[in-house]
């Protein structure tokens, strides 16, 4: 039997693991840590093909949806079809909503909603002043820290063997290296998400890529078991995505934005809620670019972010359980993925670009079909 080395347990190193493994290759996966702790736990939980650009990229992302799906009643994790909505507050942002559904009329479920309508999807959207919302039912809600745990665990139990607390520090052809330990493979795959520049720095100084940090928190479970029904969106959201580009008035809305909002779009922030299976409220984010980030996270980003919350949702409570951080690599120029043979029996798979839970599982069948022995 073929063998296969995976390095990085997150999300993308899981997804190309549990590929490799269904095309019938022995897998072992090494991590550095006791267990995941990078972007792939520090997230929203968005299954998100609601964002993402017609093509390839969107069919990656309803595959990786359809994975997920399956994953959560075989590792039995949390997951929820939420659907999505994301909410209008000015004729402008109406017309994008209009022009966004009409555009992927026969693609998806875009639909327009009324207020009234909102209402009777989600008691925490806040209807005064709501003109509408774009009505999407394809996105799904997991929580990262339960479902990628969990899904480590079903690999395990299929077969995949997991190396933790194990860093590996050089590869040469099919051998990785921990300190003097070595393992051998026919093939080894680097998922090392913003951990890039330690294992083939020299091919990283050539490539366009960089880091984004986000900053997020978690609100405390909503009580008697309140949901929010689907994650809420608002305006910020619509010029975040590549998948609203579709809209003509796209361009007209950044420009109002870019008035009204200009220390929101410095830090890049556009704001999110959603909800995992135990009621607690995922919230965020902010985006910084760069290879030179603060390790220190601002008090003032994370007031930004729920000031502009308020601004379109009402929760029965507003406590803050935790906050936190996460960096994930960014390519530059304008690429969606990082595959990158070094050889034959060495790739790079990278740079998702915070689309990571969306598309991973999709983008890791891919890979393997490509490039695997």
């Amino acid at each position: 039997m073929k063998k296969a080395i995976v390095i990085g347990a997150g999300v993308v190193g899981l997804a190309v693991a549990r590929a490799l493994k269904n095309s019938g290759v022995q897998v072992s996966i090494f991590d550095r840590y006791p267990k995941a702790q990078g972007a792939s736990v520090r997230n929203f939980g968005m299954i998100w093909p609601v964002g993402q650009a017609q093509g390839l990229r969107f069919d990656r992302a309803m595959r990786s949806r359809e994975i997920w799906l399956d994953l959560s009643q075989k590792a039995g994790f949390f997951a929820e079809q939420t659907g999505a909505l994301h909410l209008a507050y000015t004729d402008l942002e109406m017309q994008v909503v209009e022009e966004y559904a009409q555009a992927l009329s026969e693609v998806k479920s875009a639909q327009v909603l009324s207020a009234q309508e909102v209402s009777q999807k989600s008691p925490a959207a806040k209807l005064g002043g709501l003109k509408g919302a774009l009505w999407t039912e394809e996105e799904v809600i997991v929580d990262p820290r339960e479902a990628i745990f969990k899904t480590a665990q079903y690999l395990a139990k299929e077969g995949v063997a997991f190396h933790w607390s194990c860093a590996i520090s050089r590869i040469e052809g099919g051998r990785v290296y921990s300190g003097r330990e070595f393992w051998d493979a026919d093939q080894v795959y680097v998922c090392t998400g913003a951990d890039f520049e330690i294992l083939y720095p020299e091919v990283y100084r050539e490539l366009p890529i960089t880091k984004c940090k986000l900053q997020m928190a978690r609100l405390v479970k909503q009580p008697d078991n309140w949901r929010i029904g689907p994650p809420l969106c608002s305006g910020l959201s619509f010029i975040h995505y590549k998948g609203f580009e579709v809209a003509p008035s796209l361009g007209a809305l950044k420009e109002v934005y870019e008035k009204k909002f200009p220390e929101l779009l410095e830090w890049g922030i556009h704001v999110m809620v959603s909800q995992n299976g135990m009621g607690e409220l995922t919230i965020g984010d902010s985006h910084e670019y760069g290879l030179d980030l603060s390790p220190f996270d601002q008090e003032k980003i994370n007031h930004l972010i729920i000031d502009y919350l308020k601004g379109f949702a009402e929760f029965k409570d507003w406590s803050i359980a935790s906050t936190w951080h996460g960096i994930y690599p960014k390519m530059t120029n304008g690429a969606t993925e990082l595959i990158h043979p070094v050889s034959d029996q060495e790739i790079i798979v990278n740079g998702l670009g915070g689309a990571g839970m969306t598309l991973s599982f999709g983008l890791g069948e891919e890979v393997v079909k490509k490039y695997g022995i």
